[in-house]
């Protein structure tokens, strides 16, 4: 792949990275968002792979499509643009990956995801020289292990990970002590393309949230205060398979141009609980989730309208079952006209705008009824099989991502206006789970 680069900076940070010796067997780059970190990472394994004997190599993110985007094309710095030339794109018995034609000799680069709780089966037998792992606190433990297991072998073993501050109390902290890791802050100012003017803007920018000026701007690692589904577990509360008779389908989902548009697949299903009642139960199967802002490609409505429509043909195919609704934000008026063009009915969903309860009112009711769902078990994240679509995951992984970073602000007490995307139609869903299913339920 040719880039459009004509050349390519380093900062200070990121050149001392790419200079220390390959004499540790992992390395980290922890810190804030935007700074530098995966240019950094591509540039180190390009370097590792033109020392390393060993021919077979692997880089992994939450899913196979991000570990494609960040580290095959990187924005136009990643080892396919690396390599341009000497490497192209193949499929064997290992998976897809990126072969390179070396002095050091012929590589593979397979590229996997490592978020799911079946993940390791995709490297079990796999003999590995290094592995590198975007976003390594969000993925399954048992690939993180897994990996490991794998370069045993090697001649030159080595891992990368990379990842944003995790809360203080992260597991995957422990397993960096475990293994001895050369670890390195990063912020902001790393990243050579972040001018002074645009630094000055971010940093006023995010001193507006205290949590988010110390994770995203400082790379600290923060307990987020006032998190508000803090009693999500994510050891128990995601299931490999859906469980229950499905009782119905339907579709949820919020907005926006710059915002994040997002629908997600919800299936009620009829469950016998410990106790051996039947009781009913929500379940998150898939997400389309895109933001414009993030990705920097704003897309038009008419566009997510046909997307959109893609992947509930998708889970009905998937699930075997004909959605009921689509219910969507009523600010989003836009969206709802160009789905209804194109055949997707839908209808306005409760955003909790003008109801009361107790002492509660507007969104805090909504609340509520998420919070409760969760505590009483009644939710549960389904695991999503691969989409079969190239460089597409209808996973949960941006789901996962708000709902650890969903705070109250600590002077206002209220929903910080930020992360929210998905939390959001999360929202509008469970109100209809709970306006069709547990309206003997008080709240």
């Amino acid at each position: 792949m040719k880039t459009n680069l004509k050349e390519v900076e380093y900062s200070p940070k990121q050149a001392s990275f790419l200079a220390s010796p390959f004499d540790h067997l992992f390395d980290v780059n922890e810190g804030a968002i935007r700074s530098g970190k995966t240019a950094a990472d591509d540039a180190r394994l390009a370097m590792f792979y033109m020392l390393s004997p060993d021919e077979n190599h692997l880089v992994s993110a939450y899913n196979q499509a991000l570990a494609y985007t960040l580290f095959i094309e990187g924005d136009g710095l990643g080892l396919a643009y690396i390599f341009d030339g000497c490497c192209e794109l193949r499929r064997d018995r290992g998976g897809d990956h990126l072969a390179i034609d070396l002095p050091s000799g012929h590589k593979r680069i397979y590229f996997k995801g490592g978020g799911k709780s079946n993940s390791a089966n995709a490297i079990r037998g796999m003999s590995l020289g290094s592995v590198a792992y975007s976003e390594i606190d969000l993925m399954n433990k048992e690939f993180i292990d897994e990996s490991f297991r794998r370069t045993i072998k090697a001649k030159y073993r080595y891992h990368l990970a990379d990842l944003n501050p995790p809360a203080p109390n992260h597991p995957v902290i422990d397993l960096f002590d475990d293994y001895k890791a050369h670890w390195l802050h990063w912020d902001m100012r790393d990243n050579p393309t972040m001018t002074e003017q645009r630094l000055t803007e971010v940093e006023a920018e995010l001193k507006a949230n205290p949590y988010r000026y110390k994770r995203d701007w400082l790379g600290l690692r923060v307990m987020p205060e006032g998190a508000i589904y803090v009693m999500f577990d994510h050891e128990t509360m995601i299931d490999a398979t859906l469980h229950g008779q499905i009782v119905e389908m339907y579709f949820a989902g919020d907005a926006g141009q710059n915002d994040a548009t997002t629908l997600s697949c919800n299936i009620i299903t009829n469950v016998r609980d410990e106790n051996g009642q039947m009781g009913y139960r929500l379940n998150r199967v898939a997400n389309f989730y895109h933001s414009g802002s993030a990705t920097q490609e704003a897309r038009a409505m008419s566009t997510y309208a046909v997307e959109l429509r893609r992947f509930i043909l998708w889970c009905e195919r998937q699930y075997q079952v004909h959605h009921s609704t689509v219910i969507i934000d009523p600010a989003a008026k836009s969206l709802r006209a160009e789905l209804e063009k194109i055949g997707i009915m839908t209808e306005t969903a409760n955003n909790n705008a003008h109801e009361h309860l107790r002492s509660t009112q507007g969104i805090e009711v909504g609340i509520e009824r998420c919070q409760n769902v969760i505590e009483q078990g009644m939710f549960r994240l389904v695991e999503t099989p691969d989409s079969g679509i190239p460089d597409l995951s209808y996973d949960h992984r941006n789901f996962l991502k708000e709902l650890g970073m969903y705070v109250r602000d600590p002077q206002s007490k209220k929903p910080v206006d930020a992360f929210n995307h998905a939390m959001d139609e999360f929202r509008y869903s469970v109100n209809y789970f709970y306006a069709n299913y547990l309206t003997y339920v008080n709240w």
